[in-house]
């Protein structure tokens, strides 16, 4: 019996494969991934005129009317596929391209829709809209219209036969045609009850990615949330919705065949449950298009974790005074919110003092050795009136003066004496869930920052500046969190190394408002330099509108407000994708990458030192 299951299992699985194939219009032997190509296409569409805060993500499958053959219709395919779309906060590409039989080609679609969506404005018509951006491309670049000339020929091959449509669809198909071959030459477009098929070579319509979050999830009780960890498909959310718990207990049982629940409409999960990982139910999840999510608790769950647009599981830190509001920059407005944001100060619940770990302790007698020599170093004082060595640059300075008939008094010695190290330092770090990700079989991100703040604090304190330490997290702007370690002023010791470990990641990353805050902590320092230090793994996003390019651009006001008030703000990162926004956020020099995330610990005291002997 359980052979024959197996075999039927085989066949079953072999069959599927073989009809997905079939009934599949793309060309896996051509497919371009959109993370091969995620670089070169940011920096085309910023260099052509798209928004500078604007990233090149992956885009959802979507829902189209379409007419499906029936070969699709027995295979259940091509009920969902992703188009590219964009708007003033996003740039949204399928994840992969397999349109074309050929690589080069599907390269140059990503190419072509980078270049228009940089020319792109507000849709209002789909087809006359495109018409319109892909006519004005191509008169501002008459050398891009051999290329798409080619993309349009070769898509139309692959197009339906007007002929073979009903009445309606063939006509729009026609006029779709002659709008991809002469672009702004159709105006009027017949009605259909059918979608047609995509056009890979235009933009869709935006999806508006945060009024569901924004409303549905708004007013809902903040200590039920989910923990929702990062999707293997990189970019890519499921969409969820809430449902009523229903127990299917009492009440009159009517039994209709169409009305079973399939793995497609329902899911029951359970959403606090630390069990193992359920393989098969992590498959069922990658297929769900929406996944609805009830109060009800079951007393195993199947250990399966999405990334949903829901928010994380909450877990209590200790608040710390009132919270603190803050404004928060809407660039679409162009201007400051006041009072826009909550922010909560708070202390890392279950911290008790605790010792430096045992593992540190090599590295970081090694780094307070190196430290403790900046206490003390000599340095150079240039322009005085005696000292043991002549200063050439203001030697030079006196003679160019001399030789205009001016005759300033200046001196032209240094000397070099002991001096007292005038700067203060607040690290701030990055608490997201997303820093509960594996770098391997034994470290995680969280773990690689808290040996990092460990051995910064050993390394401040052989020195001697004025040293503050923070982390945050965020859930909406109602609940920004920054996490007290280590305030200005306060010996660092075993309290403050409790706390450090005894942090927990969690929750999303609105860098803006913790950036404020630590601007305000920071700016009330009396020392003359203050360095603002950035620990992250990833580029701001909340559960709200602050996902995409609105995070980005209140993240880059809240630098420029920072240094306009004297503050020298800098952000080190582990992200490999840093390059395409943290120019924009904190200018070409005001960050640096780290390549291998487990150096973060010995690279953070030894970047401390190069910006602070600059």
């Amino acid at each position: 019996m359980a052979f024959a299951i197996e075999v039927e299992e085989w066949v079953g699985s072999v069959w599927h494969r073989f009809i997905t194939r079939r009934a599949s219009p793309d060309f896996p032997e051509a497919r371009v991934e959109l993370e091969s190509m995620r670089r070169p296409l940011s920096v085309l569409f910023r260099a052509m005129g798209g928004a500078s805060g604007v990233g090149v993500e992956a885009a959802n499958a979507r829902d189209l009317m379409l007419r499906r053959n029936l070969l699709q219709q027995v295979a259940g395919t091509c009920k969902q596929l992703p188009v590219a779309w964009c708007d003033a906060s996003n740039l949204r590409l399928p994840q992969s391209l397999a349109v074309f039989p050929e690589v080069e080609l599907n390269q140059d679609l990503y190419r072509w829709l980078a270049l228009l969506a940089a020319q792109a404005g507000e849709m209002r018509h789909w087809a006359r809209d495109n018409q319109r951006w892909t006519q004005a491309l191509l008169q501002q670049y008459p050398a891009m219209r051999s290329r798409y000339e080619r993309l349009v020929e070769a898509h139309l091959l692959l197009r339906p036969d007007p002929d073979s449509l009903p009445k309606a669809e063939g006509a729009l198909e026609r006029a779709l045609r002659q709008a991809l071959r002469e672009p702004g030459s159709v105006d009027q477009f017949p009605r259909s009850e059918i979608a047609p098929w995509p056009l890979p070579m235009w933009l869709y319509p935006a999806e508006n990615l945060g009024v569901p979050q924004a409303t549905e999830l708004a007013d809902e009780d903040p200590d039920n949330n989910l923990q929702a960890p990062p999707s293997e498909q990189k970019g890519l959310r499921k969409r969820a919705k809430r449902v009523e718990e229903n127990s299917g207990k009492g009440g009159l049982m009517l039994f209709r065949l169409e009305n079973l629940f399939s793995w497609t409409e329902h899911v029951e999960l359970d959403r606090q449950s630390d069990d193992s990982e359920n393989e098969d139910a992590s498959r069922v999840a990658e297929d769900l298009d929406e996944i609805a999510m009830s109060r009800q608790r079951m007393r195993k769950g199947g250990g399966l974790k999405l990334h949903l647009d829901l928010p994380p599981a909450d877990f209590d830190d200790i608040p710390l005074g009132e919270g603190i509001k803050l404004p928060e920059w809407d660039y679409r407005k162009q201007s400051l919110q006041e009072n826009f944001v909550n922010l909560q100060m708070m202390l890392p619940r279950g911290s008790e003092p605790q010792g430096l770990p045992l593992r540190l302790s090599p590295l970081a007698r090694k780094l307070r050795r190196q430290f403790e020599h900046l206490r003390n170093d000599p340095q150079w004082f240039r322009g005085q009136p005696q000292g043991s060595e002549l200063d050439m640059q203001a030697w030079l300075d006196f003679h160019v003066e001399r030789q205009h008939g001016q005759c300033a008094e200046r001196g032209l010695f240094m000397e070099q004496r002991q001096s007292r190290r005038d700067l203060a330092c607040l690290l701030l770090a990055d608490l997201s869930m997303s820093t509960d990700a594996h770098l391997d079989n034994e470290h995680r991100v969280i773990d690689v920052i808290t040996d990092s703040l460990l051995l910064f604090g050993e390394a401040l304190s052989a020195v001697g500046d004025e040293f503050a330490l923070y982390g945050f997290s965020s859930l909406r702007r109602h609940q920004v969190r920054m996490q007290e370690l280590k305030r200005f002023r306060q010996p660092y010791g075993d309290e403050t190394r409790g706390r450090i470990q005894a942090l927990k990641p969690g929750f999303y990353t609105r860098m803006g408002a913790a950036i404020r805050q630590a601007t305000e902590l920071l700016g009330k320092c009396p020392q003359r330099r203050k360095l603002l230090l950035l620990v992250t793994d990833g580029k701001p996003n909340d559960l709200d509108i602050y996902e995409g390019r609105y995070g980005v651009e209140d993240t880059r006001e809240a630098v420029l407000e920072a240094r306009r008030q004297g503050l020298v703000p800098f952000c080190i990162t582990i992200d490999s994708e840093a390059g395409d926004y943290l120019p924009y956020m904190f200018g070409a020099n005001g960050y640096t990458l780290i390549k291998e995330p487990q150096q973060l610990p010995f690279r953070l005291p030894q970047l401390y030192k190069q910006l602070t002997q600059r």
